[in-house]
Parts: structure tokens; C-alpha cells; sequence
């Protein structure tokens, strides 16, 4: 369930995002900071367009890694597909394919996951994936499938060495019943053999850290990385917030308010408030970090060159890994 958090002074923005660019700047040139983006495959030729237009300009950073999305109940199986193969043959990206539970067999999901090796993917994002009713509805395992995203880790890396991201869920997952629960959830992707996982967003660096605190008293040591969400509709975004449990603070809430129609204001206010969460969770260590870009470049772009990422040179070159 989500809650409002207490109010701040936004204008604590100011600074932090002056203490990110000078900090992050001096880290860049030796690799000291990672940035991933998130993308969901597009529905149209309209929005395919927009898709590839934010990769030309994403590109030339260098991040670390892509993901792109894969729909409730493998509903963009194919369109996912298509979007990480052409990264893999036209774009210098290492790209990640979002895999789920839900819809498909284990036979299924074990062709897509030799497909994508096939195509030269190296990297699989590994979910449970929504209930098939819906996301109010009560989780039931596909027929003769993956019942839950361990079982799949662990069934992805029975096919063949890739690296396998996992979901981490600093509020707690809506259907966890307690942090015991979601840390020996998370425990079990590990020992399945995830390398990394990616947070759920989040709006506070205090929720953050508490998590970081029970995932290390758990012994936990692969990488948590925290996902920032660049969503500048507001109403869009207190929805998503509230379908996943995530915390909204006030203070958040009331920046927006009367900007439904400045849509340049908006962004303006969503890349800012995101490089000074940046900010902070750079300030005590953190150097990985992961942009749901919503298929849109200039928020990512600008918390980028924020987090110094304009400073890499160079690049991977196309068909690293083809047959």
C-alpha cells in the first residue's frame, strides 16, 4: 500500500544536483559510474520511431547495459524479440531481454531464452511476472511452467552463461507478506544464480538504504541497483506508484501540481528531482544506477551527462556476440 511521505524543502535540489555534476564528473573517466536504460517495445510504427530516435541519442553515452520490457503474459513476446535482436545487429548496446512466468511452458520459455542466445543476447532480465487476470488478482502459476522467477533464473542458466538480472523491491513487493519473506525471495533468485537485481522506483534514498541494509545483513552480495523512474505526468505516475506499492511524497505531489499542461515544466522537474536522488545515493557509494526512460531520451540524457556519462569515449561495435 502506498503512502505519502513527509514534506521537504525541494529547494534542497539546487544543491545536490550541483554536488552530483561535480562529483560524478571527477568519477567518469575511470568507469566509476554505470547507467542502464529500460525500454518497452513499441506498439506502432509511430512509436517505434520514437524508440529508435531515443536510442541515436542515448547511444552515444555508452551505458552499460539496455532492457527492454516484456508484456503481461508474454503479450510483446515477438515485438521484444524483434527490439533486442536489432540492437544487437545496429546499435553498440549490450542489450537485455525482460523474460516472465507467466502465459508460456517451460518448453516455451526455454525456446525463447535459446532464440535469444541464438541472436547473439547475452543478457536476460528475469521476472515472475503479473497475475494472467490481472494486477489485483491472485498469482497462479502457467500450467507446466516456470512457477516463479527463481525457478526461471535457474532454468535460464541450465540453457546457457548469461548474465541474469533480477527484481528487487525496496517497499517490499504488494503480495510479500514481510521483509523475512522478500529477502528470502530475493535469496533464492541469488542461489538460482542472478548477478545483479534492480530495484523497483522509489523516491526517498532512506528507503534505499534500509533495504540495502537487510539485503547485506542477509548476506546477499550481488550488486542492488536502484531504478529510477522518469515518468513526468504525475497522474500517470501516482497510479503506477500505487499498483506497486511504492511510496509518493507529499512534497513530490504538490511540485506538480498545476503544470498538467507544461509539459517541457514538467520534465524540467522530473530529470531534476532524479539527479538529486542521484545525487544522494552517489554520495554514500552508489555508482550503478538503471532510468526507466519510458522510451523518451532527453530526462535520460540530462540525468546522464549529470552523472558524468558525457566523458566516455569510444564504444562496443555491432554483432558482438552473433552466430
Amino acid at each position: 500500500m502506498n503512502t505519502i511521505l513527509p514534506k521537504r524543502d525541494p529547494n534542497a535540489a539546487i544543491g545536490a544536483i550541483a554536488r552530483a555534476a561535480t562529483s560524478s564528473a571527477k568519477a567518469a573517466p575511470t568507469g566509476d559510474i554505470r547507467v542502464s536504460y529500460e525500454f518497452f517495445p513499441p506498439k506502432s510504427d509511430k512509436m517505434e520511431a520514437r524508440l529508435w530516435d531515443a536510442i541515436k541519442k542515448l547511444e552515444p553515452l555508452n551505458p552499460d547495459f539496455v532492457s527492454v520490457t516484456y508484456g503481461a503474459g508474454g503479450s510483446t513476446r515477438e515485438r521484444t524479440h524483434n527490439a533486442v535482436s536489432r540492437m544487437v545487429k545496429e546499435t553498440t548496446f549490450e542489450p537485455a531481454a525482460h523474460l516472465t512466468c507467466v502465459g508460456s511452458s517451460r518448453d516455451e520459455i526455454d525456446e525463447i531464452v535459446m532464440d535469444y542466445w541464438d541472436a547473439g543476447v547475452r543478457h536476460i532480465v528475469a521476472l515472475r511476472g503479473d497475475p494472467q487476470d490481472g494486477i489485483d488478482a491472485k498469482y497462479k502459476p502457467t500450467e507446466n511452467g516456470y512457477a516463479y522467477s527463481c525457478d526461471l533464473v535457474a532454468g535460464i542458466k541450465s540453457i546457457a552463461d548469461f548474465d541474469v538480472t533480477v527484481g528487487a523491491y525496496p517497499e517490499l513487493h504488494p503480495e510479500s507478506g514481510d521483509w523475512r519473506e522478500e529477502i528470502d525471495n530475493l535469496k533464492r533468485k541469488v542461489d538460482a544464480g542472478a548477478t545483479r537485481a534492480i530495484t523497483q522506483f522509489f523516491f526517498s534514498p532512506d528507503v534505499f538504504w534500509r533495504f540495502q541494509d537487510r539485503v547485506l545483513d542477509a548476506g546477499i552480495d550481488i550488486p542492488i541497483i536502484p531504478g529510477l523512474m522518469l515518468q513526468p505526468n504525475f497522474k500517470g505516475l501516482a497510479r503506477m506508484s500505487k499498483l506497486c506499492g511504492v511510496s509518493v511524497p507529499e512534497w513530490y505531489a504538490e511540485l506538480f501540481e498545476g503544470l498538467e499542461n507544461d509539459t517541457q515544466a514538467r520534465e524540467l522537474l522530473t530529470a531534476s528531482l532524479a539527479a538529486e536522488l542521484t545525487a544522494e545515493l552517489h554520495d554514500r557509494g552508489v555508482r550503478d544506477f538503471h532510468l526507466y526512460t519510458l522510451n523518451r531520451a532527453e530526462m535520460a540524457v540530462a540525468v546522464s551527462r549529470i552523472l558524468g556519462l558525457h566523458h566516455r569515449k569510444g564504444g562496443r561495435t555491432p554483432n558482438r556476440h552473433s552466430a
